[in-house]
């Protein structure tokens, strides 16, 4: 019994978790999370990310302005910093737009 109560011990062991990096599921999470808390808006989808040298670039949809009919809600892209732990180390908002519009335009498509 000594020998299997040694083992269950020895799988209670911290597992270096803490060490490890945040998977990107963590940090999509984290940056909504964060994102909703610092501006009491609802962070609706992460629209793209992207991991650099200082951590972490995201986009995140907002809902800023809730309306009716629902496709003339006010919605905003925000540029979202992270370090590479996940915690937010800046934000701003990049675009405001109808959720019923499409974007305009952009140069080099047709």
């Amino acid at each position: 019994m000594n020998d299997s109560q040694n083992t269950r011990k020895s799988s209670r062991r911290p597992t270096g978790r803490a060490e490890e990096r945040p998977t990107v599921m963590e940090i999509l999470r984290q940056a909504r999370t964060q994102l909703a808390e610092l501006t009491g808006m609802e962070a609706e989808t992460v629209s793209s990310f992207e991991q650099t040298e200082d951590g972490w670039t995201l986009e995140i949809e907002v809902l800023e302005l809730t309306r009716v009919p629902d496709t003339m809600s006010l919605l905003a892209s925000y540029q979202v910093e992270l370090d590479p732990e996940g915690q937010l180390t800046g934000y701003r908002r990049v675009r405001r737009y109808e959720r019923g519009r499409s974007d305009a335009h952009r140069p080099g498509g047709r």
